[in-house]
């Protein structure tokens, strides 16, 4: 189910089609979503050509002047992410030597997140590499939603907003109306993204799901700290990838007794095997945005698509208009 978001925005729409500076140009990663953006500016997207030689080289080229003016390039770096990123990379160049004034790389998933601290020995950290590549590639400005780790903030050289995808997620889950919630972070290393999650459900009580890992894409639930019996519990994560964790944990809190178990996630990367756990029925819903195209083989009917299209077109708009974009989260 594709639902729209109603996060707290202006009453008026704001219109900026008659701006000859601003330009809004799509990647391949995400047009979808890029379309609906432009849709809540009012403009159209700026045309370009992409094309993909035998070797795999990628080829963009802008289709209009955009001399001297503002630019949002839209691209997740989703799957197939080494391709998304480089055309990414090569939509930057291009603008900046087409002479726009100022380029933003909108990101709605910032793929190579994940790596943001060195863990053991002689390994990258991809989040800083990646942070690198975009800024020397000419991005003046980065407009990313709900990074894996609020630390990567500090891996760019210019300007960051971060903007969160909880506002859409938690307009959805007020108009669910449930009662006597609990909301669990799957991890110690989300809690306080939990924390502000359940803040804004009239402070609602906190759980923690204490596991351990073993390996990447690997996850060994433990135990609970916090009371969850007869209680509708919400799990909080930013992202569900192969969905081990979720699962795990959502099974461990039907152990200790919840009544009814949903998910919360931003990013749906749903790797493989992700939607034979989460439609396996330890899940009521599975509630994600639509920061990653989802295509219909990974549907499944626990799964609610809520839009971010209106809440990042939002926020373009008031970066363009150089006025705040706290207000957005409430």
């Amino acid at each position: 189910m594709i639902c729209g978001a109603n996060p707290p925005l202006p009453s008026t729409i704001p219109n900026i089609a008659g701006s000859d500076r601003f330009y809004l140009i799509s990647g391949s990663a995400h047009v979808a979503l890029a379309q609906d953006i432009a849709h809540y500016l009012s403009i159209n997207l700026t045309p370009t050509i992409r094309k993909q030689f035998a070797d795999g080289e990628i080829y963009v080229q802008i289709q209009e002047s955009i001399r001297g003016g503002d630019v949002y390039l839209i691209q997740p770096t989703c799957y197939p992410i080494n391709d998304c990123l480089m055309e990414l990379m090569i939509m930057i160049d291009a603008c900046r030597r087409a002479s726009a004034r100022q380029i933003t790389a909108v990101l709605p998933y910032y793929g190579y997140a994940r790596a943001d601290r060195k863990v053991a020995g002689r390994e990258s950290i991809t989040a800083k590499l990646v942070a690198n590549l975009i800024a020397e590639a000419g991005a003046d400005r980065v407009l990313a939603v709900d990074l894996h780790s609020a630390q990567v903030q500090g891996f760019f050289d210019i300007p960051l907003d971060h903007i969160y995808g909880s506002p859409v997620l938690l307009d959805y889950i007020r108009n669910k109306h449930l009662s006597n919630i609990v909301v669990v972070s799957p991890d110690v290393g989300g809690v306080a993204r939990a924390r502000g999650f359940a803040k804004k459900l009239n402070d609602a009580p906190l759980a923690i799901v204490d596991k351990r890992r073993q390996a990447h894409n690997c996850a060994e639930v433990m135990n609970v700290i916090g009371d969850v019996r007869g209680k509708t519990a919400i799990l909080v994560d930013d992202m569900i990838d192969t969905a081990g964790t979720i699962t795990q944990a959502a099974k461990l809190l039907r152990h200790e007794g919840a009544q009814q178990v949903y998910a919360c996630a931003t990013h749906a990367v749903l790797s493989s095997p992700a939607i034979e756990r989460l439609g396996s029925g330890c899940l009521e819903e599975v509630i994600v945005t639509n920061t990653i195209p989802i295509p219909k083989k990974k549907h499944f009917p626990q799964l609610t698509v809520i839009s971010i299209a209106d809440f990042l077109g939002e926020a373009i708009f008031r970066i363009h208009t150089e006025s705040s974009i706290s207000t957005l989260f409430g």
